[in-house]
């Protein structure tokens, strides 16, 4: 509201209300001095209220009335020159010259004063004089006392003297000078305050000295008076924005469509804003940054902690006064942008820490206190943080973990604490805090990314040798890297540590399995436990009861979702689908698999994708989706992907998918590479990757018979072998090899390991393999049972490939004292199927990549199984058959 009041001591000091009387008052004033009497009037208000307006219209409709008008603008770079304001008023209408005074102050200031009185009141003879002097409080203290000295003595002659002075203003350079004033009978003292609703709306044009003109704007009087808060300079700037606006809009349609813009962040508003600002003094620009930075989290406590001042901070009173804050808000946004774009970049940061501090010590929200520790970095700031931030960076992104609202995405939080971290890993006070430091960021990067996680630990073990971690923190990187996959980079730290006893990945494999049972029904998923989860989920699912992983890694992925960390959700999925994959449920594993790809980020996972790409390989492979298979299998097997255990995995599912597409060639180079791998590691063990039987496998594809048999009974040899899994399927491949030992035992025995494994796949294609080998020994019926015991198997899993292998169909043919059909093999079938379509022995294992001695033997195996004597019996159906895929 527009209101002026004064000192009610004295019935001279008057209280105005409303411009239009304060322009009565003034007029009145002017008419007094016009008859030969002095008056002294101060007008008072705060910054953008009117008072330079005023005081500009007071001089212009005296010189109109023929007064001399003298004119000075104090500023705050002149408060310290002498007599410079009073050179300003002198020199404004150059009638006489200041006694000049000297450093020998030749002449006495009492003297001087006098002079300059008696100047003025001879000047008064031919007229009024009024002195116009704006921002009182900048003055120099010589003008002041000159000007002090003539309020007292010049009151019988018509001298007017109008200032104005900021409400809130420092004290003055001479402090008498107020005090001398009010004691005057003819002082006024004039107080302009805010225009109120009413006021605004009015937006008065009487009088040219209370307002420029006709305001043309599409906003509300409410809307204006909320903005502005009546400020009338804010106003003015805002009606001149508004009108540029409307301009605009009325030579645009697509601009007068819309509803008029927020004030420009450079234009004359904010311009204006900043004026207010500065004109306060510096405890409300202090305050005012202060208040902007808390924005609305801002108390008066919070704001006199972050001042460092005493509650009931000074510099609220005039931010209030002039319009910019109301109670403790700005505003609008415009205002506390305009307020925070006046600081530089560095008085910015400064301002975010200080309440980063103060908001943490009121128990602040963690992602609240991060926004202010992160701002410098989006406002260019390259090193925001102090050594004495430590602390307070390293606790705020725990809290941001440790804290769940509902309302925020968990990835964006994740995002934050490594980014505090990162400042906080750049002014870490010595080494051993630093690799903590990087150590945890690796730990919060596998939340969302476990590409992220990696890098991060590369460069742990890339650094140089000054950088490496220390005993105390090498364990803790060797288990991230093993749970990571890199085998070989964990060894490489664990010998540096020179301890005895199993390490790395034969601890892995060798711990005892209830061990693991133990920590996987007692702990819970977090940063810290996750490696040492994924590997207790690994021992368990290379152990002799891998089934028992299944609801382990099940129930960690239901945790992994509830944290809302897509990167721990891809790792158990993948382990999950692993686990379904060896039990055999082969639905499930192909489910889970391209659940963990889908819940690594666009072009992210880094070596971790061809994990669950392995399992989806092999997945898919068993339902006989070998098109699906195919679209993974073209990924680029780079020497980075090869540095880790997922590489190695993937490179066995991809040589698995060209040995059942008939490309054993392809395969072993496949199988031959990884056992390469293992062995440079150190860590040839089958009982994760028995490379070994792979490449028998295609070996006896290519009629190589030997080197298979030689690989399996390598295989054997080993200690591994002691494992249901290893030695059930070493012994199958050893069977088909011609092993020492009876082909039919070999193979009753596989099928018992396998079983006791677990290994559902592997036991069907093991029951397979020994009913045909019944067939051959001359037991037909017994052997015919066993494969309709491996059918019902491969359908139980939906291993739709596998089981039409074991029974192709149309070709269900019985043998002679058999009740159920005995089929042809998927390698018979196609054998068969080539020799009816009347190739040769030579092109048919040319086609198929086999020996002839290979496709003899498949072709006395069918005319045995379909009672013909030769090539003469075999229909020509069975070259038009459907076969297996495989």
């Amino acid at each position: 509201m527009a209101r002026t009041s004064a000192d009610s001591a004295k019935g001279g000091h008057m209280t105005e209300a409303g411009r239009a009387s304060v322009a009565g008052a003034l007029d009145t004033v002017l008419a007094t001095c016009a008859v030969g009497r002095s008056r002294v009037v101060l007008i008072e208000g705060a910054a953008g209220c009117g008072k330079s307006h005023l005081l500009d219209a007071v001089a212009e409709r005296a010189a109109a009335a023929g007064a001399l008008v003298l004119t000075a603008v104090a500023t705050e770079a002149e408060r310290r020159v002498p007599l410079g304001v009073l050179r300003q008023l002198v020199s404004s209408a150059p009638v006489f010259a200041l006694t000049r005074t000297g450093a020998d102050d030749a002449v006495p200031p009492g003297e001087a004063m006098r002079t300059f009185c008696a100047e003025l009141c001879d000047l008064a003879l031919d007229g009024p004089v009024v002195l116009c002097l704006d921002d009182v409080q900048h003055a120099d203290a010589q003008s002041l006392h000159h000007l002090r000295y003539l309020v007292r003595h010049a009151r019988p002659a018509p001298v007017l003297l109008v200032a104005t002075v900021s409400s809130y203003a420092e004290e003055l350079q001479e402090p008498l000078f107020s005090t001398e004033l009010t004691r005057q009978p003819h002082f006024r003292r004039i107080r302009l305050g805010l225009l109120s609703p009413r006021e605004t709306a009015q937006v008065p044009t009487a009088r040219p000295w209370e307002w420029p003109g006709p305001a043309r704007t599409g906003r509300t009087p409410g809307e204006l008076h909320r903005i502005t808060g009546g400020n009338p300079l804010l106003l003015r700037t805002l009606l001149e924005e508004d009108a540029a606006a409307t301009d605009a809009a009325a030579t645009d349609a697509a601009v007068s469509a819309s509803p008029l813009p927020a004030p420009a962040p450079d234009g004359p508003f904010a311009e204006a804003v900043i004026a207010c600002l500065h004109r306060s003094g510096p405890n409300a620009l202090v305050t005012a940054r202060a208040v902007a930075t808390l924005a609305d989290l801002a108390t008066e406590p919070l704001v006199a902690r972050m001042l460092h001042a005493e509650p009931g901070t000074p510099g609220l009173a005039p931010l209030r006064a002039c319009g910019l804050l109301d109670g403790l808000r700005f505003r609008h946004p415009s205002v506390l942008a305009a307020v925070l774009a006046d600081a530089s970049p560095r008085t910015r940061t400064d301002l975010h820490r200080r309440a980063a501090l103060v908001l943490r010590g009121a128990g602040a929200p963690a992602g609240v206190v991060a926004d202010h520790l992160l701002a410098p970095l989006a406002d260019g700031v390259r090193a925001p943080a102090r050594p004495e931030d430590f602390t307070l960076l390293a606790h705020t992104a725990e809290d941001l973990l440790t804290e769940h609202p509902a309302e925020e995405p968990t990835d964006h939080r994740t995002e934050q604490a490594e980014r505090l971290l990162e400042l906080a890993h750049g002014i870490c006070p010595d080494e051993a805090a630093r690799t903590a430091v990087a150590l945890r960021l690796a730990q919060i990067s596998a939340r969302r990314d476990p590409e992220a996680a990696e890098q991060r630990l590369t460069a742990l073990v890339t650094g140089p040798r000054s950088t490496r971690p220390g005993d105390q923190h090498t364990r803790e990187l060797a288990g991230m890297l093993l749970a990571q996959g890199r085998i070989s980079d964990s060894a490489a730290l664990l010998r540096e540590m020179e301890e005895s006893g199993p390490q790395g990945f034969d601890a892995l494999l060798d711990t005892r399995a209830s061990a693991c049972e133990t920590l996987l029904r007692s702990a819970r998923l977090t940063d810290a436990t996750l490696a040492p989860l994924v590997l207790a989920v690994r021992t368990l699912l290379y152990s002799d009861r891998p089934e028992r992983a299944v609801p382990a890694t099940g129930r960690l992925l239901e945790e992994a979702e509830a944290c809302r960390a897509p990167g721990w959700r891809a790792v158990f999925a993948t382990l999950h689908a692993e686990a379904l994959l060896r039990v055999g449920d082969v639905r499930g594993a192909r489910e889970h698999a391209i659940a963990a790809l889908d819940a690594l980020p666009a072009g992210g996972g880094g070596t971790f994708r061809y994990a669950p790409a392995a399992v989806l390989i092999q997945a898919c492979g068993a339902l006989g989706r070998y098109d699906e298979a195919a679209q993974h299998v073209q990924h680029p097997v780079t020497r980075r992907v090869l540095t880790s255990l997922y590489g190695l995995q993937y490179l066995r599912a991809r040589g698995l998918h060209h040995l059942a597409l008939g490309q054993p060639h392809t395969a072993l180079a496949d199988f031959r590479r990884t056992g390469r791998l293992l062995q440079l590691w150190r860590a040839d063990r089958p009982a994760c990757l028995p490379w070994r039987t792979d490449a028998a496998q295609a070996l006896l594809r290519l009629g190589k018979v030997r080197q298979a048999r030689t690989l399996t009974e390598e295989q054997l040899a080993l200690p591994d072998a002691r494992r249901p899994w290893v030695r059930g399927t070493s012994l199958r491949v050893l069977a088909a090899a011609g092993g020492s030992g009876h082909r039919t035992t070999l193979l009753r025995q596989a099928v018992d390991q396998l079983r006791r494994s677990g290994a559902r796949l592997e036991t069907a294609r093991a029951l397979a393999d020994l009913g045909h080998a019944l067939h051959d020994d001359g037991s037909p019926s017994q052997g015919a049972a066993t494969l309709r015991a491996a059918w019902n198997l491969a359908q139980q899993m939906g291993a739709l490939a596998l089981r039409d292998e074991l029974l192709p169909d149309p070709v269900r043919l019985s043998m002679p004292g058999s009740a159920a059909p005995v089929p042809l093999s998927g390698s018979e079938h196609r054998v068969a199927a080539l020799a009816a379509d009347g190739l040769t022995n030579r092109q048919i294992a040319t086609r198929l990549h086999l020996t002839v001695s290979t496709v003899e033997q498949h072709l006395t195996r069918v005319y045995r199984k379909l009672g013909v004597q030769g090539r003469a019996g075999l229909s020509p159906d069975l070259a038009t058959s459907t076969g297996p895929t495989a």
